[in-house]
């Protein structure tokens, strides 16, 4: 085995005082300046250390807040599985999308922490309600931002069958990096109500994605309302066992 590093063994004692209660869950530990004068190491020494089991679920570091104990134990580690970006992305099958108002729009101080764009930069806004195929009751209401050199995807064949992001990656070769997706409730305004069918005011739960190309430009953001009985979200986890220790973690380094 390899011999432990001196930020290992720091860090292993660390552990060891968390899990004999000197610092319980919770509560937030000494200074660096007393840690270093107690375990009578460096600051870097120690820095490395207390990064190790942040790293591995035990600490929270933040800055102007001191590090607090977040768990004595080592967290369990859950898988997800998925075929591809497209697939946590997309919406069920039998919805269509209908695209009520289309306009070129400029990037100004109101949207720029929207869309994370450049003051006036161009952008092509749509505006639609998805509707069920069978029943064309409303699911839910969109507002669509794309880069303008994409506008002319409106005008495709399948536009309102397609996602949007999906027809810009095959049309114009764009592909997807990344996507970060944020959720938050919000009571319905009275223009969405209406397009919804549901009362002014009632919950609705607001999900907004942000696609991001090769090169980290936001090429589409899309804010999406749903209202609580059309929209169903399920996720499964699988857990696969505990994470390693931070001593068997450690050993490795």
């Amino acid at each position: 085995m390899t011999p432990k590093t001196l930020h290992a063994k720091v860090a292993d004692e660390l552990l060891q005082r968390i899990r004999r209660n000197e610092w319980p869950v919770g509560s937030t530990l000494p200074s660096e300046k007393s840690l270093c004068e107690a375990l009578q190491v460096s600051r870097h020494t120690l820095r490395h250390a207390l990064s190790t089991l942040r790293d591995k679920g035990f600490l929270q570091m933040r800055q102007g807040s001191g590090t607090r104990v977040i768990s004595a134990h080592e967290p369990r580690v859950y898988s997800q599985d998925f075929n591809a970006l497209r697939d946590v992305l997309r919406y069920p099958a039998g919805t269509v999308r209908d695209n009520l108002r289309e306009t070129y729009i400029e990037c100004d101080a109101l949207l720029q922490p929207l869309l994370q764009s450049p003051m006036g930069s161009s952008w092509y806004h749509i505006e639609a309600v998805r509707r069920s195929e069978d029943s064309g009751k409303p699911v839910s209401w969109s507002d669509i931002y794309i880069l303008s050199q994409f506008a002319k995807v409106t005008k495709t064949r399948h536009h309102h069958r397609e996602i949007v992001f999906e027809q810009i990656e095959r049309y114009f070769g764009v592909s997807i990096d990344r996507a970060v997706v944020e959720v938050q409730a919000e009571a319905l305004s009275a223009e969405h109500a209406r397009y919804l069918q549901a009362p002014r005011g009632s919950p609705s739960l607001v999900v907004t994605r942000r696609y991001y190309d090769q090169g980290g430009q936001v090429f589409e953001v899309s804010v999406t309302r749903h209202v609580p009985d059309r929209f169903e979200f399920a996720l499964e986890l699988r857990s696969v066992g505990r994470a390693r220790s931070a001593t068997e973690a450690m050993d490795t380094l």
